[in-house]
């Protein structure tokens, strides 16, 4: 357990509690006080908490550095320099940790029409019970259930005697990624983790997420609260970001993040990020886990009837997530049979190809120069003229 506390992304909240402990035992609860007390934990050196420390100053009933206190003054630190000390100095030095570990990055870029019409269905019947259901409640969701399907995301990298092991955790553990703000405006970092999400229904999910949250943004996460996390999900979306590279700590196999939610056309898209630990876990398996976490959140094997019913709540509209269907245009609207579904296929090849390569068609260089283009952005060999495609109903091609 300590050697997980003081080696994670928690080590900056465990080092506040510890502190705290050091000046007064009785200050931290009953578990934070049996964790300390192992004699483990308070092996570890004590990294200062204030300014006057680390300049080596003595105050009365400050906490030891873990530097060696010299006999001469230190000199003062150039102009511009602030000593970083206290949990900000720990999570530097994890993150330095955290150079260690060989990691790549898998992107996806997912349609989440569904995912928000399904959740919009959701909320609409949970309101009266004062429940809502975010868009991170049913991606977490999905990734503890992707992740069931391909166990080798939760797998670990140790090295053992000089020899290199995959470890097998047997169990989902997801780490959720917690910003919380402090009274004076500055900002903690703390993953605590659902343990064995694997085995959940939505509706224990969801209770578990919201507790755990809930004690993140109240200060009363316990030492077991960050035990295990095999997989994390962090959600730098939230604040705009809309792709995210993390670090992934020691003794996790990967690192699930996602972007925020934009409109591409008439469809809503996000990126999700896979980084993991190269050494054990392949590019194919990440990019696979991604398409299996996209399907899912597509509606397939009835994910959100299985959310809907755990939750005892009605099916809402449509089945396996699908989205509420528009009423049908008009007959004129539409091309004649047996054309129609052809040159529908080849308007939605184009769209994904304008998704993907349309930039190489566009005029960036102020001197005037062509751009380089690209074969697939050219309609022509897929027999569409400019008729054909005045004709095409939009709805039927922009939504994948």
């Amino acid at each position: 357990m300590s050697e997980f506390v003081f080696g994670t992304h928690n080590a900056a909240f465990v080092q506040v509690m510890y502190e705290q402990y050091l000046r007064d035992p009785a200050s931290v609860g009953d578990e934070w006080r049996k964790l300390f007390d192992n004699g483990k934990v308070a092996e570890l050196p004590i990294i200062p908490t204030n300014r006057s420390e680390v300049l080596g100053s003595g105050e009365q009933g400050a906490v030891p550095s873990a530097a060696p206190a010299g006999t001469a003054p230190r000199p003062p630190l150039p102009a511009g320099l602030t000593p970083i000390t206290g949990p900000a100095a720990r999570l530097a030095q994890n993150m330095t940790d955290s150079l260690s570990v060989p990691t790549a990055t898998s992107f996806r870029e997912i349609t989440v029409d569904v995912l928000d019409a399904r959740r919009r269905d959701l909320n609409a019947q949970l309101a009266a019970a004062g429940k809502k259901i975010s868009y991170t409640h049913l991606i977490g969701f999905a990734i503890a259930r992707a992740a069931r399907e391909l166990p080798v995301m939760t797998h670990a990298f140790q090295d053992v005697d000089g020899k290199p092991h995959r470890f097998d955790p047997h169990a989902v553990n997801l780490g959720l990624a917690v910003d919380v703000e402090k009274k004076d405006g500055s900002h903690a970092l703390v993953v605590p983790v659902i343990r064995h999400a694997e085995a959940m229904d939505f509706a224990a999910f969801h209770a578990t997420y919201e507790t755990l949250v809930e004690k993140a943004r109240t200060n009363k996460l316990l030492p077991d609260d960050f035990a295990g996390a095999t997989i994390t999900l962090t959600n730098p979306g939230t604040i705009g970001t809309v792709a995210s590279v993390p670090r992934l700590m020691k003794g996790q196999g990967s690192i699930i993040a996602t972007g925020a939610i934009r409109t591409i056309g008439s469809a809503k898209v996000m990126t999700i990020t896979s980084t993991y630990d190269h050494r054990i876990i392949q590019g194919a398996e990440s990019g696979v886990f991604l398409r299996r976490l996209d399907a899912l959140l597509q509606g397939d094997d009835n994910f959100y009837g299985a959310v809907f019913e755990s939750l005892g709540v009605g099916a809402g509209s449509g089945e396996q997530g699908a989205v509420r269907a528009a009423a049908p245009p008009a007959p004129s609207s539409r091309l004649p049979a047996p054309d129609e579904l052809k040159h529908v296929a080849a308007a939605m090849a184009l769209v994904k190809a304008i998704r993907n390569f349309g930039h190489m068609a566009a005029r960036l260089d102020p001197l005037g120069s062509d751009p380089p283009g690209d074969p697939a952005l050219d309609p022509g060999p897929l027999g569409l003229t400019p008729e054909i495609m005045a004709r095409v109903p939009a709805d039927l091609c922009s939504a994948r």
